[in-house]
């Protein structure tokens, strides 16, 4: 992905200097969309492309509302104001795959510092799960974008009963990597993302990018990843 190499090139965020006997989480919780890979431009533009399929309409307004939302919520949220009657199987099949031709087309970039952290996570073995609300047929698309054994397990959204808001993904992703919830940091870019890990009880930390994040003393906010290194996750979640 030729796109990619330029998210870095983008200003770091200076994260505040600490010692080296700094503390690590137990693992870190990441979810995908917006925050190690900004695809919510292509997710809008699927969903305009298969609004018209359909007979419907759909806008940058209507799509801001799905953002970091399950799947199964965000299609009939879609079918509602866009005018479609079509089956939610139907449309969440055709939408997945379209988003599988995009991202494999090269179409999304890298958000900054996002590939650098986990690289440095690796390298201090700290556990990394990608919890997100994309099914697995997208989220392997991105996986195999990054190296090997990146991500020590997956959580998607078509492998759980209640997606975010509800923290049952972040909750599932601590009881695979066996580690505490409370110990781990999680790292999201919606307010239904930070809201899921908050009340999870993992140390949440905030990275807004095309949907506005209020403040909340349940998580965190930074602007960026970009310079954040993993000595700096508990101190950036108020926890160090």
């Amino acid at each position: 992905m030729d796109k990619v190499s330029s998210a870095f090139s983008e200003t770091s965020f200076s994260a505040p200097a600490r010692g080296p006997a700094t503390a690590l989480p137990e693992a870190v919780l990441w979810d995908m969309d917006g925050t190690i890979i900004d695809t919510e431009p292509q997710w809008l533009a699927a969903e305009v492309a298969l609004a018209e399929r359909h007979g419907g309409t759909w806008t940058e307004a209507m799509g801001d509302k799905l953002i970091g939302m399950a799947l199964p919520e965000s299609i009939r949220i879609f079918r509602d104001l866009a005018e479609i009657s079509a089956p939610p199987e139907q449309l969440i099949v055709e939408l997945i795959e379209e988003m599988v031709r995009l991202v494999r087309s090269g179409a999304a970039d890298w958000r900054p510092g996002a590939r650098e952290l986990l690289t440095d996570l690796g390298r201090h073995e700290v556990p990394c799960a990608l919890v997100t609300m994309s099914y697995q047929q997208l989220a392997d698309v991105v996986i195999e974008m990054l190296p090997a054994g990146t991500f020590d397990t997956v959580v998607t959204g078509d492998q759980v009963n209640r997606g975010k808001p509800h923290p049952e993904p972040y909750l599932l992703a601590a009881e695979r990597l066996g580690v505490n919830i409370q110990g781990t940091v999680a790292l999201e870019d919606s307010v239904p993302g930070v809201t899921s890990a908050a009340a999870s009880g993992a140390h949440t930390i905030g990275i807004p990018a095309h949907q506005g994040i209020p403040e909340s003393p349940e998580y965190s906010l930074v602007p960026t990843l970009a310079g954040v290194r993993p000595q700096d996750l508990l101190p950036l979640a108020g926890r160090g």
